[in-house]
């Protein structure tokens, strides 16, 4: 918990952010744990901005992209969504887990990672986004390649067909 709150206070919030995550993650550190000793900080340099990074950790996220993918649509205007959404098929057998998104609305964004270069990844991408698709859902997929404000548009466009 004390090294969450030192990332906190001494990190960018967006680098925090993703640190934290991984150290929840990978940890059994807990975001109440991590605000105690932020409190007993009070006055400490830095932990007005570690206030503003905790508010936004989240252990779900499963890598720095998917943290900063998230931190972009927070900033963005959306609500927050929520990470590692599981999708079952009709026999309730477990076909997905999306990175992020609104399962209300059926509305998703997965980040592809570099990991999905090998040809069985592809393929087995391109079966689990049509088997995704067929269940209703939006699952707008983000690449390095693609810029915050293509991100955005893509997302708001998805998220405007379903409300």
């Amino acid at each position: 918990a004390g090294a969450a709150r030192d990332l906190a206070c001494r990190c960018p919030v967006d680098s925090a952010v993703a640190k934290i995550d991984a150290l929840a993650r990978a940890t059994k550190v807990t975001l109440a744990d991590v605000e105690l000793l932020a409190d007993r900080a009070r006055g400490r340099r830095g932990i007005k901005r570690a206030r503003v990074a905790l508010a936004l950790v989240d252990a779900g996220a499963e890598s720095p992209r998917e943290t900063r993918l998230r931190l972009l649509l927070i900033r963005a205007g959306f609500p927050r969504p929520q990470t590692q959404i599981p999708v079952y098929n009709e026999y309730g057998v477990l076909i997905a887990v999306l990175d992020l998104g609104w399962e209300d609305i059926k509305v998703a964004a997965d980040y592809e990672g570099d990991h999905h270069r090998s040809r069985f990844s592809f393929n087995k991408d391109i079966r689990r986004h049509e088997a995704v698709m067929e269940l209703g859902w939006i699952d707008v997929r983000v690449t390095s390649q693609d810029t915050e404000a293509v991100i955005i548009r893509r997302v708001q466009a998805a998220w405007d067909r379903r409300t």
